[in-house]
């Protein structure tokens, strides 16, 4: 990576455009995040869709050849879907490079019988569908933290407080991080700043949301905030790389997540789509050596949270009455 402190942060194409007379405004300070990481920097990364160990070892072996910084690598079809051997070598690896480990939690609304999710409404989503789909989150939770997780992956908003109480009771390890998933992530500063409350240690917003959008959430919040930097197709396909270091200016604390388009989906994962994920899993740590080298590029690869840091800060939530 280069040298940030060898370049002067600029824009993409600034000097040539600059030269033709088509230089663009200068950045509003009053548009930068005031928020940063615990322990220092303003960006964090993380490599998602690694559905299991064989595609954890791709993805580990691949940064290492491209040197590519990971503080947290998470899957997405849940914890019902690994074996207890699956996810301890899972944790073992992570555990022996520092890095964080999410596996998402339980059952959702778009494998359940109800139909709403399949009509052009797509209503409750991805949500857990009554008390037996929340028991089985939670259930989740709790053999995921016994064999060592750190990070569960929710998307339900009674879930996620559920989940945020069996922490502060002792039910699951009170150093447990909580993380939104993409599938619900909020689209404006209020509800943000009600997945926080909720128990929120970091939020995925969707890929969509513009700079300004951005700006106006961390006005309300100083959460995490998870952001493909590329979308896989299911969540839009969007391709940010160009705009990556000012996502960071304006989002900060913010995780670069990673992704990959024109890459068919593989939830829930099985052994049928094994050739597929493992290829994938590769690309997508390519991905990540392309944007981090934009950054680099630009001057702007400085601020990157020290490997290893994975708590979010202090946060605000609400109260739990007992």
């Amino acid at each position: 990576m280069t040298d940030a402190s060898a370049t002067a942060p600029r824009r993409p194409g600034e000097p040539a455009l600059t030269a033709l007379g088509l230089s663009a405004p200068a950045p509003d300070p009053a548009d930068t995040s005031a928020h940063s990481f615990p322990g220092g920097g303003r960006w964090r990364t993380e490599i998602p869709s690694c559905e299991g160990p064989e595609a954890l070892a791709v993805v580990l072996k691949e940064a290492s050849r491209l040197d590519v910084p990971i503080h947290r690598i998470s899957q997405g079809s849940g914890v019902w879907m690994l074996t207890d051997s699956e996810i301890t070598e899972m944790v073992e690896s992570t555990g022996e490079r520092d890095i964080e480990l999410c596996l998402f939690t339980g059952p959702r609304g778009t494998w359940d019988i109800g139909g709403s999710t399949r009509t052009d409404s797509r209503g409750a989503g991805l949500r857990a569908r009554g008390h037996d789909a929340v028991a089985g989150c939670v259930e989740d939770a709790v053999r995921a933290t016994e064999l060592g997780v750190k990070c569960l992956l929710v998307a339900d908003e009674g879930v996620l407080w559920t989940l945020h109480r069996a922490r502060a009771a002792g039910i699951i390890p009170a150093d447990t991080t909580l993380k939104v998933s993409a599938l619900i992530g909020p689209v404006n500063p209020a509800a943000y700043a009600v997945y926080e409350r909720l128990g929120a240690d970091s939020v995925n917003v969707p890929s969509d949301l513009t700079l300004d959008h951005l700006t106006e959430i961390r006005r309300v919040s100083g959460a995490p905030m998870d952001m493909y930097i590329e979308a896989p197709d299911d969540l839009g396909g969007y391709v940010r790389m160009y705009e990556v270091a000012e996502l960071i200016r304006r989002g900060a604390p913010l995780y670069l997540k990673f992704g990959l388009s024109k890459s068919p989906g593989i939830y829930p994962y099985g052994h049928h789509m094994r050739e597929l994920t493992l290829a994938t899993a590769k690309e997508r740590v390519r991905r990540g050596r392309l944007a981090l080298d934009l950054l680099a590029r630009h001057g702007a690869d400085g601020d990157m949270a020290p490997l290893g840091s994975r708590l979010p800060g202090d946060l605000q939530r609400f109260e739990i009455s007992s």
